[in-house]
């Protein structure tokens, strides 16, 4: 067999996702070569001649230039989200929180608006509605259970939609399909946070979805070592069907004029991000992070399969519990999400969710204050169990009315279930549950 004929039969082949956790983007040092992708800890690249850096500033040809922008092993990762996701490209970013900015900076302009579920992670609703009002864009919240609400909130204005599809607390899945089919009749682009269910158990842009978001710092690094976040456009999305997107068919004064969707097609957006949104805030994610991040993907698989084969022991233990007054898990049969979770996540509703401790507040503060196993700490995703009550903390911000309606009431404590023995981590919660 020819080079060229291995070549079209490699490209015809779909790899796993197990394979590509691996192996996506990466190949062995072409100088060294290292097998892992090393850490390019370097702040610039030297240019071959004037004319070549002068085409890189211009984006005529592709490279690096400064690690703001670009780096070796930044870029490995981005490859692999790309692919795990089965988008276009993708963007990476200092946290998740950069990459929901990066997103929402290339779409928006000021007085424009979005829509969001108003199941989200507290740091989003607080980032959404508070301080990107400081910068003139306003996001209304709907109810996610009725996919109508998306549609009602649409204005001449509106310029996307975002959801969780796994939300954070957890426990609450949105149903997709009809969202992204109301997205694509308004002519907005679908923005779907992935991190609780990660690529493993879910790839939103199969259901609709034009742009995902991670927080990396979570799952996929696994390992609670690293902060980061990644945009993954689907390349699917027409930035031109209407007027709604200037920023992506019109003439970018910072490159002579150059537009992006014209220029660059399917991978437009996220190379506006990168060029313009990341090049002057500056949220780049550092290659070490990226390194760890990376190394985190390869077992990704193997250990979202023990992430959840024991939450949902976790999940019937404490469903049937005398000091637990309900358990929020799309794995229960109970659970009015479970037939959703069927749908969208086959492999599982991941290892994040909630359940109400009886006695409200301060027993929910006496249950997080007295495991011993489970850590107490603001992240989710880590090999280790881990356990916070959102109320005296994530989401602390919010009113009361606020917490409720995001799931984060007085009573609720959010789980991330690791990776240790299914026995002890019971052990852990039914002694740290005795005390209420």
């Amino acid at each position: 067999m020819s080079a060229d004929s291995k070549k079209k039969q490699n490209e015809a082949h779909k790899f796993g996702i197990e394979t590509r956790a691996i192996h996506a983007g990466a190949r062995p040092d072409a100088v060294t070569g290292a097998r892992n992708t090393p850490i390019y800890q370097t702040s610039s690249y030297v240019f071959d001649d004037a004319e070549h850096a002068a085409d890189l500033f211009n984006l005529q040809t592709f490279g690096f230039i400064y690690s703001r922008l670009t780096n070796p092993t930044v870029s490995v990762l981005e490859e692999r989200m790309a692919s795990l996701e089965g988008g276009r490209a993708a963007v990476c970013a200092a946290s998740g929180h950069a990459a929901q900015f990066l997103t929402f900076f290339t779409l928006l302009g000021p007085e424009d608006e979005f829509i969001a579920s108003r199941n989200l992670y507290g740091g989003s609703i607080t980032q959404f509605g508070l301080s990107f009002k400081k910068l003139g864009w306003t996001c209304h919240f709907v109810d996610p259970d009725n996919p109508e609400n998306f549609r009602k909130a649409i204005t001449s204005k509106t310029k996307a939609i975002f959801i969780e599809i796994l939300a954070n607390p957890g426990g609450i899945i949105v149903d997709v399909e009809p969202v992204a089919a109301i997205a694509k009749e308004a002519g907005i682009p679908l923005i779907v946070d992935n991190t609780m269910a990660t690529p493993y158990l879910c790839q939103p842009i199969a259901w609709g979805a034009d742009i995902v978001l991670h927080s990396t710092t979570k799952f996929l690094s696994g390992h609670g070592t690293s902060l980061g976040g990644a945009l993954i456009e689907s390349g699917k999305f027409d930035w031109a069907q209407n007027d709604k997107f200037p920023s992506m068919t019109k003439p970018e004064p910072a490159y002579h004029g150059l537009t992006f969707y014209e220029t660059f097609g399917d991978f437009g957006f996220s190379t506006k991000a990168r060029a313009v949104a990341l090049r002057d805030f500056g949220p780049c994610l550092s290659p070490a992070n990226a390194f760890y991040t990376i190394t985190g993907i390869e077992s990704l698989p193997v250990r979202m399969e023990r992430h959840i084969a024991n939450a949902r022991a976790i999940a019937e233990f404490l469903d049937s519990h005398s000091a637990v007054s309900w358990v929020s898990y799309a794995g229960l049969k109970s659970s009015s999400y479970y037939e959703l979770a069927q749908k969208y996540l086959p492999r599982g509703p991941g290892s994040v969710f909630t359940f109400g401790v009886k006695g409200g507040y301060d027993s929910g503060v006496k249950v997080v204050e007295g495991v011993e196993l489970f850590s107490h700490l603001a992240n989710i995703g880590d090999t280790r169990s881990l356990i916070i009550h959102p109320a005296s903390t994530t989401h602390r911000q919010l009113s009361e009315e606020q917490q409720a309606k995001a799931g984060a009431g007085p009573d609720v404590i959010r789980l991330s279930i690791g990776l240790e023995s299914i026995d002890d981590l019971i052990y852990d919660l039914d002694q740290a549950l005795s005390l209420v």
